[in-house]
């Protein structure tokens, strides 16, 4: 074979002989949604310090670099940013319980729970994951709110319905493709619609919802009038 001659072989013999290794030191460790995965692994946080090497031999430091999290399986080095992202069983879990907390608003809302509505209720929130949820269940948890706050839930955007519902939506929001956030929505609405047309104070809840999903007003009063269509 020829020598690589010219700029391009002279740098591949120039990498050969002098470049940079970064050595990397554990941090911490727990359980994240690897981008390269796609599912829930295992990672390591590294923290890496950087040195100039001579022929492989490390002899200049040349900084520190990091902090990054290398996945257990692929082996992949992402930037800690991705630890923002839920695994798949805490984005089912928030999932579930934003659902749950939305229902029980509408129902709350509604004054009076009717059999349809915590039909529909209770059909929603065990779609959602509460697989043993039961109409009885969520009356009652209902008739409770009621006793300790004084029916707060009639009152148009109350204080206390809002950081509940905000609470709940906040977090999941930011990990709900469009479609997601107006789901639970769409839901929230079928279920206020269940005994019939919209009151004031389910319209009020139906707006906290959408404003905590990020879904601005135009769209809501879009989906609260599509909800009402029969499909």
């Amino acid at each position: 074979m020829l020598p690589v001659r010219g700029r391009d072989g002279r740098a591949t013999r120039l990498a050969r002989i002098m470049g940079t290794r970064t050595a990397w030191t554990p941090v911490g460790d727990g359980e994240f949604f690897c981008p390269g995965c796609g599912g829930d692994r295992n990672y390591q946080r590294l923290t890496g310090r950087r040195r100039f090497t001579v022929l492989g031999v490390p002899v200049l430091p040349r900084g520190s670099t990091g902090p990054v999290v290398e996945c257990a399986a692929c082996r992949r080095h992402y930037g800690t940013e991705v630890l923002d992202h839920p695994t798949s069983s805490r984005f089912s879990a928030m999932l579930r319980d934003a659902v749950h907390t939305v229902a029980l608003a509408v129902l709350a809302a509604g004054g009076t729970c009717t059999r349809t509505s915590l039909a529909a209720a209770a059909s929603t929130v065990r779609a959602a994951g509460f697989a043993d949820c039961t109409e009885d269940q969520l009356g009652a948890l209902v008739e409770a709110l009621a006793a300790d706050t004084g029916r707060v839930f009639e009152q148009p955007a109350g204080a206390g319905l809002a950081i509940e519902l905000h609470e709940a939506l906040d977090p999941l929001a930011p990990h709900l493709a469009p479609s997601g956030r107006e789901s639970i929505l769409l839901q929230a609405a079928r279920i206020a619609l269940a005994d019939g047309l919209y009151t004031p104070a389910e319209r009020d809840v139906l707006a906290t919802v959408g404003a905590a999903l990020t879904i601005c007003s135009d769209d809501v009063t879009r989906l609260l009038a599509a909800a009402r269509t029969p499909s």
